[in-house]
């Protein structure tokens, strides 16, 4: 395993799926999580982090983050899938609905070229699981799509959160198929979808993501934006490249959306949960701002 400056171990028991924060913090809900089977965590992980030059901060696992969740006073977890293959989807959501129990909670996923979509949205629905992970980046194909607009569609008519990657990727750099444009022209062609943006609206087009703003169905999360990324020993790219959004830009997209919403988010493995909560409490926010963010606007979503 990876470490940071926080020590962000997968040491305590299971326990830790339903573990309650310490006296001193407030409850959190981390809307934008990652695990994988146990069986393929490492070298999944260790792929990623090579190709991306990120370290990484748990295993992986869903023991893993159950731990990270107990020092960190994060009382649930939202698993977020990412489908890259259009034949695994009904697999990858049946694990889902398998594993969602307790304060972990998985969300499905869908590909755009997954055949008949929209059946699979319904299904995702009659599991019993929440929401919908979508990700242009990994799965090639630009968010204002018809086919990404079917799937929004089917996911507003069954009750369903969507959450999606938004703005560039640190693993695919100059790739745009998630921009804030894009963004903008697939919520004027639907609009009645419930839409999490993740990344504060658009990563690395924080500007940009302002004016995502007006559109009142969607909603933000903090995960991967704040401060700097912790690289890996061997990333050779540049000393910029670690640079996230400084406090005071983050503040101001907080204000620009409104604090009812924004989710706390925090994109673990590649984040440490107890150093990104740290983070927002850090921030100049009022204690009421800072527990619709940490937990009150993610309790009503779920």
């Amino acid at each position: 395993m990876n470490g940071s400056d926080v020590n962000c171990t997968d040491s305590l028991p299971d326990e830790a799926l339903t573990g309650s924060p310490a006296p001193d913090l407030l409850p959190a809900i981390d809307f934008h999580t990652h695990t994988f089977p146990d069986a393929i965590a490492g070298p999944t992980l260790e792929k990623m982090s090579r190709a991306g030059g990120l370290l990484y901060h748990t295993a992986g696992t869903e023991a893993a983050l159950a731990a990270s969740m107990r020092q960190a006073g994060v009382v649930c977890s939202v698993v977020l899938p990412v489908v890259t293959n259009p034949a695994k989807a009904a697999h990858i959501n049946d694990y889902s609905a398998a594993n969602d129990r307790g304060g972990i909670v998985h969300f499905g996923g869908v590909h755009p070229d997954t055949p008949d979509a929209e059946k699979e949205i319904r299904r995702i629905a009659r599991l019993g699981l929440r929401g919908v992970k979508l990700h242009p980046v990994y799965q090639r194909v630009d968010f204002d799509d018809p086919r990404y607009l079917r799937i929004l569609y089917a996911a507003a008519e069954n009750g369903l959160t969507v959450v999606t990657h938004a703005g560039w990727d640190v693993g695919f750099p100059g790739v745009g198929h998630a921009t804030a444009d894009k963004i903008e022209s697939a919520l004027r062609q639907v609009g009645n979808v419930r839409l999490v943006l993740a990344h504060m609206g658009a990563w690395r087009q924080w500007e940009q993501a302002e004016k995502l703003a007006a559109f009142k169905n969607v909603y933000i999360d903090t995960a991967f934006s704040l401060g700097e990324m912790t690289v890996r020993p061997d990333c050779t790219k540049p000393e910029e490249f670690r640079r996230l959004a400084a406090p005071d830009d983050f503040v101001r997209i907080i204000r620009a959306f409104g604090a009812g919403r924004v989710l706390f988010g925090t994109d673990s493995p590649w984040c440490c949960q107890a150093s990104e909560r740290a983070k927002i409490e850090a921030l100049p926010l009022t204690d009421e701002e800072k527990r619709l963010i940490l937990y009150e606007n993610a309790k009503i979503l779920l």
